[in-house]
């Protein structure tokens, strides 16, 4: 691959595309939340929202925070807390999502070590999710235990289920970018 791909803090001049991206990947879906709402969530914990870059084009991003076990962003409001008000020990992964031409090329899990080594620096035990539309099977490869009756039917969207996994239990090793396809990955909350 000739172009360089890099993950970096999520930046004011990201926005753009990011909202396009989310857009994209969830209103299909009925959980695009917009700008403002997206914007509240990384000034909540900035240091842990990326952005994923292939050469000059933003591919794609990740927006977690600190948050309580069994506990999550709610789509119908933007964040009231910051990072501060939430101790490490889990980081929530509330939003990853790659360009759909760039799907299935590994920037989605290139994006979640990268987290994972962010979670491991902090000094939280776990990350979780909420997958939604049918999306499980994709985090139970990657080490996500499903939590059933955590996500209230209806919330997030049919067969949303909330999981989780410890920081530890995350592959050591750094994943190779490239732009040839792995296996498919289905669409979801935290589309790949």
């Amino acid at each position: 691959m000739a172009d360089t791909v890099r993950v970096r803090i999520l930046a004011d001049g990201d926005w753009d595309a990011v909202v396009t991206l989310e857009r994209d990947a969830y209103t299909g879906l009925g959980l695009s939340e917009g700008r403002a709402a997206l914007q509240s969530r990384a000034a909540a914990s900035p240091d842990t929202c990326f952005v994923v870059d292939v050469g000059a084009r933003t591919a794609g991003y990740l927006l977690a925070l600190p948050y309580p076990p069994h506990r999550y962003p709610d789509l119908a409001r933007g964040e009231q807390r910051t990072a501060t008000t939430c101790p490490p020990g889990n980081l929530h992964l509330h939003d990853i999502v790659v360009a759909p031409g760039l799907r299935r090329t590994g920037l989605a899990r290139h994006l979640l070590h990268h987290l994972t080594g962010t979670a491991r620096a902090r000094g939280d035990e776990r990350i979780s999710l909420v997958a939604v539309g049918g999306t499980e099977p994709f985090w139970t490869a990657r080490g996500f235990v499903p939590e059933p009756g955590v996500v209230p039917a209806g919330e997030y969207g049919g067969e949303a289920v909330y999981m989780s996994r410890p920081v530890a239990a995350a592959r050591q090793t750094r994943p190779r970018p490239s732009l040839s396809p792995p296996p498919p990955a289905p669409t979801l909350r935290e589309v790949s």
